[in-house]
């Protein structure tokens, strides 16, 4: 397929990796943290961190929507559904998630609540108009990539005039969440940052240029493949190398500068700024996440259902916050691969397609691999 077969081809991986190895100097360790779990998924479906040298070391961060929300907006939907009369609608990667007291979504929906996994925000609107006696429920997380389909969905069924629907608002960003690991009291040792691939296309890479003239941190914005996440590894080392802190765009066949402009227009008119919002592993976040506007009200369930706020601990033991904010690899965690396993999930890291747990699990990474270039 055009656009990913030219992107994993073995020749030229193998050449990639003997660039890094020669533009590495030997002498100095390179931290570079991929913000995307779908970065940290091709570095371990594809090896490459088996054929990046020993000083070229991959962190990873906070970039999974369904890893850092806090257990206690989990708690919030479980007592909404289960106290209410409420058909509670989510992408299926949240209702696995353990929340307060090992409960999750899927158990209460094993208890009879009302939780139907679905694949588009359309799906949701005809779940409305076809039970106009029920109160639907969205329950809307994701970065700035799945934001503009809610605004659609709170639009259309404005113009509809559902009575019937809310969107609980869980929509998080990005560039708040980089700043928060930059300004962390104990900071993690980072020297770049491999930029998200599809939260780029909507914002462009215009936001991160303030973090690397401000903090001087290079950023490349890196595709998805396994070549991509190469080339980025290459161009952040030759950054650092030569003393520079840009923004470059290595995956300039979907993202631009000032990114999807229509996207961003459309957000703006239907979501605003939290003053904050809890994040799993960084704590509260100043104008970190967004909520419906004023204009949207009716449809905004925390307003409709008076939801209130819940702090919520992880459970004792799981070192997913400590991995969220790159202070710890997977493999730090006593628990994974122990009683933390796909089939009985400790934390959200462990369950989502683009946790960093899943990814160690999946792959066969729950020990480093000696045996590195």
């Amino acid at each position: 397929m055009k656009y990913i077969d030219e992107f994993r081809q073995h020749d030229l991986a193998q050449q990639l990796a003997q660039r890094i190895v020669q533009t590495a100097h030997p002498d100095r360790h390179y931290r570079l943290m991929e913000f995307c779990g779908g970065h940290t998924h091709a570095i371990f479906r594809y090896g490459v961190q088996d054929l990046m040298p020993a000083n070229v070391e991959f962190i990873h961060g906070p970039g999974c929507p369904v890893c850092v929300l806090p257990t206690g907006r989990i708690d919030n939907a479980i007592q909404l559904v289960e106290q209410r009369d409420v058909i509670l609608c989510t992408y299926a990667d949240l209702v696995r998630v353990p929340a307060t007291g090992r409960n999750s979504l899927l158990k209460a929906k094993a208890g009879g609540a009302d939780i139907r996994m679905v694949y588009s925000t359309q799906d949701v609107l005809k779940i409305a108009r076809d039970n106009p006696e029920r109160q639907v429920v969205f329950f809307a997380i994701g970065f700035e990539t799945t934001t503009p389909p809610t605004a659609v969905t709170i639009k259309q069924a404005q113009a509809e005039g559902l009575k019937n629907f809310s969107v609980f608002c869980n929509h998080v960003l990005t560039p708040a969440a980089m700043q928060a690991i930059l300004d962390a009291p104990v900071p993690v040792a980072i020297d770049a940052f491999l930029g998200p691939s599809h939260v780029s296309t909507v914002i462009g890479s215009r936001p991160y240029e303030v973090f690397a003239e401000q903090y001087g941190k290079p950023i490349v914005i890196a595709g998805f493949e396994p070549l991509d996440v190469m080339q980025s590894a290459l161009m952040l080392i030759h950054q650092i190398n030569e003393g520079r802190h840009e923004v470059e765009n290595e995956y300039s066949r979907a993202v631009t500068r000032d990114g999807n402009q229509k996207a961003q227009a459309l957000t703006a008119e239907v979501l605003e700024l939290r003053p904050q919002f809890e994040w799993r592993g960084l704590g509260l976040i100043p104008d970190s996440a967004l909520k419906l506007k004023a204009a949207y009200a009716d449809f905004d369930a925390e307003q409709r259902f008076e939801m209130p706020a819940i702090r919520a601990s992880d459970v004792k033991g799981c070192e997913c916050p400590a991995i969220l904010r790159g202070a710890k690899k997977p493999q730090d965690c006593k628990l994974l691969g122990t009683v933390c396993t796909p089939e009985n999930p400790m934390g959200s890291c462990m369950v989502s397609s683009e946790g960093a747990c899943a990814a160690y699990w999946s792959y066969g990474r729950l020990r480093d691999n000696a045996s590195r270039v």
